[in-house]
């Protein structure tokens, strides 16, 4: 989850879906239309509801974007990341956001309808009330009401590179559309405004901060009405000065253009963007603006809708059902197209470039999305998510140093560990890096033995020496920054089994590639989350500057790990389950121990209360508990543990009480979205099969949710096409599996591998009232990944 220091904030009614359902039968929200069904109905996109995540710090947004977009047109009201469903008043409408962060991101150029005189330039002034009940959207487009300045209706549509926005004024001949460049969800350092001519205006607005400074960044946007002003200007601080054609500006700063709506009352604007130059935001305007807005709606409905069909269920109440696509639509937001059309854009070194044979990408919560939402992509966007690792890969190779958290142009060095190694690990075995293999190998092996020079922006492995002499990362509580982010030094403890987990990832592609002395050396690195487990309290621990173990012994209240404890950072190590299990003393004592995590008892009895009252609840509450978090990522495998300690129906009682957190309401979203990653989780746990080991092949099983999963996949990368997944029965009583089939021949194992997947085209289980020996052998579960002799 995105760091931040201070936040404000089936047919059958049996089927799982059911307790989804009851999870809702409490609320009494008023949920804005995801847009009624159009007659004959049918289509995915109406199962939508962009608005759930809105509530409750999820952090969504449900405004309007395409596929991996980069414009991403919402909304904004106040909240810290742009939308909250609590807030009555509206902004402005800005072009940039990022679904799911735990910071203030984007919301760069807020555009606002108003009339009459205009005498407040602050958008927290100036902005206008609106009510739910006058508000809408699915994918692709928003719809509200404003009811201030005589009532307007905004609506609001997009391409990737544009967003296109209508609104319908009262008759007046003073309808005014304010462009805020000086006010956004960050720190703005300096903007431009100019009016181009009768129907243009362009902005160059350069900012910067996510959680804290970063590097500044500059967003260009050029904006064209359908129609002539008529009239204009700009303003300064609080000084308005009509007829001004141009000004720059580091403080309060914007540019308005005013109609006559008494004849024709509605006013089309587009706007398009670029981290290029102005220019790039012309070109993107000519390529992306020419459509009408109900044609651009139409074909931003239709990416959608191809987008959803890959993944067709059956089965399930429509709650079940409009929660898993809406889930399945948050996945496909991020990351967010980089490129202009014409192939160019800005790389870390400031440089600009042209990406040539593949679109480049940017936007990179990778400490979040390498455990899920990366292995979901690959599996049904692999050619999108091909560009989006070589993308990677040319921000290594322009800046020095592979990424940990980008935004835009810049690192921004938010979250620690090492999370760049299992996310481009995992689209090496994936397939996704052919013919750059070398090159990614490369890479990932100067980020794994160096630290990045006090002159790169970048902290890659900040504590990469202390770790390689002393086989761990310190915590140095207090240690002095040296570069803004978050520091390594002050998760020593939860770095380290980041680092190990990387290590064993990189030793099997090493392995893989013919790299034998290095994958010795990683693999017995990926030991090394041995070298911080206390045999006094039974838990990992942080180990200070001379090795010494530090802070509290009580594990529910450990420090030095990243937002968690040594309860929840306990099963961070899918590296080496069964080591880990045998530290803790074997799989009966590791079984005991997860009973304890999870309420295992309790949530039998019911889980839905236990997921709510007993776990880990509330998208910022990290620290002094000893239950499962499901807000936030260090611990979203460990429902999956249970596979390695031979209780798979274990796995299956978790997930599914985990699943009822998930809701088709505004606060139907486990913490932070963070990227599409717990959407991912959702959709994936959803199906039945998950990356237990990310940054390699890995799939562990538990009961799907559904009767029957069709995913069509890209034959380049899938030779079938396409692959299902069956449990005709599945249900709240009916959930034990008692046998799993891949193409008819049993299967005993708990896992899958991508291999299987390409060749494999059904994959069935069987379900039951009552836990069976399937997947118990010692066999069963998935083996270690780098593992060495050594130890």
């Amino acid at each position: 989850m995105s760091w931040l220091r201070r936040r404000p904030g089936r047919h059958r009614l049996r089927t799982a879906g059911a307790v989804l359902a009851a999870a809702l039968a409490g609320s009494t929200l008023t949920v804005p239309a995801a847009q009624a069904a159009p007659p004959g109905g049918g289509r995915l996109t109406d199962l939508v509801n962009p608005f759930i995540g809105s509530r409750n710090d999820g952090n969504t947004h449900p405004g309007a974007a395409v596929p991996f977009g980069m414009v991403q047109l919402s909304p904004d009201t106040g909240h810290t990341t742009g939308y909250d469903y609590d807030d009555d008043r509206i902004r402005g409408f800005s072009s940039v956001h990022v679904s799911g962060v735990g910071c203030g991101l984007g919301g760069d150029l807020p555009v606002l309808p108003t009339t009459g005189d205009i005498t407040e330039t602050d958008y927290a002034k100036y902005a206008s009330a609106y009510r739910h009940d006058d508000e809408s959207a699915r994918p692709g487009y928003y719809r509200v009401g404003l009811t201030s300045y005589g009532g307007i209706t905004a609506e609001l549509t997009a391409t990737a590179r544009t967003g296109r926005q209508r609104y319908t004024f009262p008759a007046t001949d003073k309808a005014n559309v304010l462009l805020n460049t000086g006010q956004s969800l960050h720190r703005t350092v300096s903007t431009r405004v100019e009016v181009l001519d009768s129907r243009t205006i362009r902005t160059a607005v350069t900012g910067r901060g996510f959680c804290q400074d970063t590097e500044p960044y500059t967003v260009y946007t050029i904006t064209r009405f359908d129609r002539p002003f008529a009239s204009y200007g700009t303003w300064d601080g609080d000084k308005v000065t009509a007829g001004s054609r141009g000004s720059t500006a580091s403080g309060r700063h914007g540019a308005y253009a005013r109609f006559d709506t008494r004849k024709d009352r509605t006013v089309e604007a587009t706007t398009a963007l670029s981290y290029v130059d102005a220019a790039g935001a012309a070109r993107n305007l000519r390529a992306e603006g020419g459509r009408s807005f109900d044609r651009t709606r139409a074909a931003a409905d239709a990416a959608w809708e191809r987008r959803l069909s890959l993944v067709r269920a059956q089965g399930g109440d429509r709650t079940l059902r409009r929660t898993f696509y809406s889930s399945l639509y948050r996945s496909f937001l991020a990351p967010n197209i980089g490129s202009d059309a014409d192939g160019r854009y800005t790389g870390w070194d400031r440089k600009i470039h042209r990406a040539n044979g593949f679109a480049y990408y940017q936007n990179w919560s990778l400490w979040d999305t390498y455990r899920t939402q990366a292995q979901l992509l690959a599996l049904l966007a692999p050619r999108e998510s091909r560009d989006m690792a070589l993308s990677v890969l040319r921000i290594g190779k322009e800046s020095g140093w592979l990424p940990k958290w980008g935004y835009g142009t810049v690192e921004t060095n938010i979250m620690t560990g090492d999370p760049v190694t299992p996310y481009l690990t995992n689209a090496y075995q994936q397939g996704l890096l052919a013919g750059h293999e070398e090159e990614a190998y490369a890479a990932l092996r100067k980020n794994a033995d160096g630290v990045p020079p006090a002159g790169s922006p970048a902290l890659g492995r900040e504590a990469n020496a202390e770790y390689l002499e002393a086989g761990f990362a310190p915590y140095l509580k207090g240690r002095p920054h040296t570069k803004p982010g978050d520091s390594d030094f002050d998760h020593g403890a939860s770095a380290t089994l980041e680092y190990a987990l990387s290590d064993a990832m990189l030793a099997q592609m090493a392995r893989d590639l013919g790299h034998t002395a290095d994958a010795g050396r990683y693999a017995a690195r990926a030991q090394n989350y041995r070298r911080i487990f206390d045999r006094s309290t039974g838990f990992f621990r942080a180990r200070d500057g001379k090795g010494a173990f530090t802070g509290p012994a009580d594990p529910a209240k450990s420090e030095g790990f990243h937002e968690g404890t040594a309860w929840q950072y306990q099963w961070l190590v899918p590296q080496d389950l069964p080591g880990m299990i045998g530290l803790i003393g074997g799989r009966d004592a590791a079984d005991r121990r997860l009973d304890s995590f999870f309420a295992y008892r309790q949530l039998l009895a019911d889980p839905e209360k236990t997921a709510r009252e007993v776990w880990v609840n509330g998208p910022y509450d990290y620290y002094n508990a000893d239950k499962y978090n499901p807000q936030n990522e260090p611990d979203l495998i460990a429902p999956y543990t249970y596979l390695s300690t031979g209780r798979p129906w274990k796995t299956t009682d978790v997930v599914h009480a985990a699943l009822t957190l998930f809701t088709d309401t505004p606060s139907g979203m486990t913490g932070n979205d963070d990227l599409g990653t717990m959407s991912a989780w959702m959709v994936l746990s959803s199906i039945g099969v998950f990356p237990v080991q990310p940054g390699t092949d890995s799939w562990g099983l538990s009961t799907p949710v559904f009767d029957r999963v069709d995913l069509t996949l890209d034959r380049r990368y899938f030779p079938a096409g396409h692959f299902t997944v069956t449990a005709p029965g599945t249900s709240t009583a009916d959930r034990y599996i008692q046998s799993v089939r891949l193409d008819g021949a049993a299967r005993d194992r708990t896992y899958l591998t991508t291999g299987d997947l390409r060749t494999g085209r059904e994959l069935a289980f069987s379900v039951g009232p009552k836990p069976s020996r399937w997947g118990t052998g010692d066999r069963a579960a998935p083996p270690p990944v780098g593992a060495s002799a050594g130890w």
